[in-house]
């Protein structure tokens, strides 16, 4: 059994109040007493129940938080961001993968509300569902972490994917090609369709057919093996296309390394941008042109939204916090 704040209480002699004000208000606490507290925490190996005590108080100072894909450094880079915004405020992060799966995203909600987190940031499968609609009317904070939807009546924190679509067809445009392949991962995601949209408009601009010029190729698991597999068939079968704007980066590691293993030349029979700037972007055989996202700071906005919910309910306004994408351009784009 661990020992309690009464075995304290007994080995140090005093009262369990006593303990309690060591514990929380220290200052309240003649100095010999104090070190004679301390002492027999340290001697017993005494560990706060923090949990119980909070509940008792009716806060908690854990939030939650459920990424997609925990195997895609985006959302280490993006957890990273909210782990600094809760280690300056006192928060604890629970951190969640649900793997693009909704019941594991459902067991998840389901079991930060149980453990009566503070408030809960998450990338979900849907931005609208039963399970999140009805966190949130229970009175649950919640904020979208690269997801945006004017409808929900929550906070959100997203990059504008339109321009990032748009970054990356007026690059490869601007280069000379005029057949782009897009290795999409589910249109159903709304970064996916936006990252389409804006690479039809910039490649429309340029006074091309959209419809002839991109041909999308939609990939269910978003990752490089995935991507590997179909775009290695599709080269050794003799691809036409000159260029590749991947989804993500990892997808743009998988078409890389299906180019090299059939024999093509990067950039110079084929041309392709990724989506992210992960750091294996830049280290990769062949560095990767790709559109940044501010990983980190959407972790920060994201976090210093709902803490400010949790805070502040009563004057708490719902923000939609939308940055931009960049262009970063390296070796794989090179004319």
């Amino acid at each position: 059994m661990s020992p309690s704040i009464k075995d304290v209480a007994v080995h140090a002699g005093v009262s369990v109040g006593t303990v309690s004000n060591v514990l929380n208000h220290p200052e309240r606490v003649a100095e010999p007493t104090r070190a004679a507290v301390q002492s027999a925490i340290a001697a017993l190996g005494f560990v706060r129940n923090s949990s119980a005590a909070q509940l008792r108080a009716g806060t908690s100072r854990s939030i939650g938080l459920i990424v997609l894909d925990l195997a895609n450094p985006f959302f280490h880079d993006v957890a990273r961001g909210v782990e600094q915004v809760a280690d300056e405020l006192g928060y604890a992060v629970v951190l969640c993968n649900s793997d693009d799966q909704t019941s594991r995203e459902n067991r998840y909600l389901q079991v930060l509300e149980e453990q009566r987190v503070r408030g809960v940031l998450i990338t979900p499968i849907e931005v609208s569902s039963d399970r999140l609609d009805a966190l949130r009317k229970r009175g649950t904070p919640t904020v979208l972490v690269d997801r945006h939807d004017p409808r929900v009546n929550c906070c959100s924190v997203a990059v504008d994917d339109v321009v990032g679509g748009e970054l990356a067809g007026a690059h490869l445009v601007a280069q000379g090609h005029e057949r782009i392949v897009y290795f999409s991962g589910p249109l159903g995601l709304s970064q996916c369709a936006d990252r389409l949209t804006g690479l039809r408009r910039s490649v429309a601009a340029a006074g091309l057919d959209p419809d002839a010029a991109i041909e999308v190729v939609d990939i269910p698991v978003m990752n490089a093996r995935s991507t590997h597999d179909v775009a290695r068939a599709r080269y050794e079968q003799g691809e036409p296309a000159t260029a590749a704007f991947c989804a993500n980066d990892l997808m743009a590691l998988g078409v890389l390394r299906a180019a090299l293993s059939t024999g093509r030349r990067v950039p110079g029979d084929l041309a392709i941008v990724g989506y992210d700037d992960i750091e294996f972007a830049a280290d990769a055989a062949v560095p990767l042109t790709s559109i940044r996202q501010p990983t980190q700071q959407i972790g920060r906005a994201a976090a210093q939204l709902l803490v400010e919910e949790c805070d502040n309910p009563d004057t708490h306004a719902h923000q939609q916090v939308m940055f931009k994408p960049e262009l970063v351009t390296r070796d794989s784009t090179q004319p």
